[in-house]
């Protein structure tokens, strides 16, 4: 059986483990409490001990908190992650309107305690802001991250879905290196490897955390020519590694990216989890490795 090691995402940062375990579907998992605990327990046992979390994941922390609160001491072997910055509509027409970015100092501290509140837990070992603030400013943030940090709520921070300009900008406010940009990875969204973000998280020598590796199952349930093209080529190539499915060619696509990303898992079948961790095995050619960007694009490289 493959075991999933730790890995340095930054300098000065953490260690998570290399496939990370994505609870933002966890209410549609219908578990029962032990059932949660239960599964916690045995992706733990293959390695992977860094969970991913967020304050606009519906009810999804509270109900990781209360499968830990059955054993309280899971929490010194795992590693949380939370996001924060996402407003949903509120239930009073009266409040907000529209969903929303704050990235204010005071909804920063407010939506962090909230979420170690709905955890059960006394500190995040990271805390992400979820989505680029067009009215960021980058001070108030790095005064809401200071006082978290000096109050020992969080213990690393990072970003999510950032413009390498949005890194920096946020990074020159800071004494510590953000630790990682949770982006979207996949052979169908091929962006975040063409725009410069994942350069620049090698340049800063900082691990992204790749969501999305299946594209929301898409490769899966739709049917177009990229996707038709994209399919019979990763069924190639799960027959030259040995692969015994396409998402294990997926994940190990994604993995070979020289900036190290570490993977987001999102079942809550152990099964399936299962299966992407024997993905930490395959050996990808360089060329099998274009040759599914290539079936993606559906064109040669330049």
């Amino acid at each position: 059986m493959s075991f999933v090691e730790k890995v340095v995402m930054a300098s000065e940062g953490p260690s998570f483990s290399k496939l990370i375990q994505g609870y933002w579907r966890l209410n549609d998992w219908r578990m029962s409490p032990q059932a949660r605990l239960t599964f916690l327990k045995q992706h733990l046992e293959l390695g992977i001990s860094t969970v991913d979390n967020a304050a606009i994941y519906g009810n999804s922390e509270m109900l990781f908190g209360e499968a830990l609160k059955l054993d309280p001491s899971m929490r010194d072997k795992i590693e949380i992650i939370s996001k924060f910055g996402i407003n949903g509509i509120a239930s009073s027409p009266n409040e907000k309107r529209v969903s929303h970015y704050d990235s204010s100092k005071a909804a920063i501290i407010s939506s962090t305690e909230n979420s170690l509140r709905r955890l059960g837990v006394e500190k995040l070992d990271a805390l992400l802001v979820h989505r680029p603030d067009f009215l960021m400013h980058a001070d108030q943030v790095a005064a809401a991250f200071y006082e978290l940090k000096r109050s020992g709520k969080v213990d690393h921070f990072g970003v999510s879905n950032f413009t390498p300009s949005q890194f920096s900008l946020l990074q020159s406010r800071l004494d510590k290196p953000l630790i990682t940009n949770q982006v979207e990875i996949n052979q169908i969204n091929t962006h975040n490897i063409e725009n410069g973000v994942l350069d620049q998280l090698q340049e800063y020598r900082v691990r992204p955390m790749a969501w999305s590796c299946l594209a929301g199952g898409a490769i899966f349930n739709e049917q177009s020519p990229q996707i038709s093209r994209l399919c019979s080529c990763l069924k190639e190539v799960a027959k030259e590694t040995g692969a015994t499915s396409i998402t294990q060619v997926i994940f190990a696509w994604v993995l070979k990216h020289p900036s190290k990303p570490v993977a987001l898992i999102g079942s809550g079948k152990i099964t399936r989890v299962h299966n992407v961790v024997a993905a930490l095995t395959l050996k990808m050619t360089t060329e099998q490795w274009y040759r599914i960007w290539v079936a993606s694009k559906g064109f040669p490289v330049p």
